[in-house]
């Protein structure tokens, strides 16, 4: 596990939703289909606001890992790293026979993108479905966690 890795795949949330959110992308939209307005957000504590952005991308990195990269997979059904010393040979045969197959960025964004896709999209979705709010809410804020968890796949996947 590279906590380092997970580090920098989390905190590429920050410049996607700084581009993502700018007025003159998906900003102007978001405000209106969501009822935000200037006055409200500079109420907003923004130091809380992006200490918990940071925790909760973190929490999602930590979890797209284990959908990105296939070895660790083979690390837990040997007991975890503790444990792989010990394995059975064919462990350790796995490993070097496919230790870093499919840890490149293009599949790992696959795997992202799938994620986002079949996890964001419907946890935003059936929220908003509850909330009363726009398809454009929908897409505007889930084509966001598609684009982040895309990008932290690729990330998590690629750096070994």
């Amino acid at each position: 596990m590279n906590f380092t890795a997970v580090l920098v795949a989390a905190l590429c949330t920050l410049p996607v939703g700084f581009i993502w959110f700018n007025p003159k992308v998906f900003g102007t939209i978001w405000m209106r289909e969501s009822g935000m307005t200037e006055e409200k957000a500079k109420t907003a504590n923004m130091f809380k606001v992006f200490g918990f952005v940071i925790l909760f991308s973190i929490m999602a990195a930590f979890v797209i890992q284990f959908l990105v990269i296939h070895q660790l997979g083979a690390l837990g059904m040997v007991g975890g790293p503790d444990l792989a010393l010990t394995a059975k040979p064919s462990y350790n045969e796995f490993m070097t026979d496919y230790g870093h197959a499919f840890r490149t960025f293009k599949h790992g964004m696959l795997h992202g993108f799938m994620s986002g896709l079949f996890l964001a999209l419907p946890i935003i979705g059936t929220n908003a479905m509850f909330e009363m709010k726009s398809w454009k809410y929908i897409f505007v804020n889930a084509g966001y966690w598609i684009v982040c968890f895309t990008l932290m796949g690729g990330i998590l996947s690629a750096w070994e």
